[in-house]
């Protein structure tokens, strides 16, 4: 079974299931075939503001997801790892905290909804996939 490792835009995407770039990101979560990894990181970025805003919904949808899918720990060699890969590749910082969260995790690729003309697409360490590309016709 392969193992995607999903950025915080993928489950953003699902959640709001707009378009096709929500179609696809539904259909990311929902393929049998995939293992599923999140990070504390996108815990960070998902929850404290639909926590503050009281939006329920919206949190149990983050909690089922996170009740099934593999969570990486924050770890400070991957915080090291990322500011490398933020150094060597010009990478943003969170991005670069979840592409190192991806390879420490052994995961078989990247899941996003980045433009493919970010830098974290230079990384030749691993395969970072965006939906926006597999929706563009």
């Amino acid at each position: 079974m392969a193992r995607y490792y999903l950025d915080t835009g993928v489950l953003l995407a699902a959640f709001k299931g707009e378009g096709d770039i929500g179609r696809r990101a539904l259909e990311v979560l929902d393929d049998p075939e995939h293992c599923l990894v999140v990070s504390e990181a996108v815990r960070l970025e998902l929850f404290p503001k639909a926590v503050f805003e009281k939006r329920q919904e919206e949190l149990a949808f983050y909690r089922e997801v996170f009740a099934v899918a593999d969570v990486v720990p924050w770890r400070v060699e991957t915080l090291d790892r990322a500011q490398q890969l933020a150094e060597q590749y010009g990478i943003a910082a969170m991005d670069s905290i979840h592409v190192a969260n991806a390879l420490a995790a052994g995961v078989d690729g990247v899941i996003t909804t980045e433009q493919t003309t970010k830098p974290m697409f230079r990384v030749q360490e691993i395969l970072v996939r965006s939906l926006l590309s597999e929706t563009a016709t």
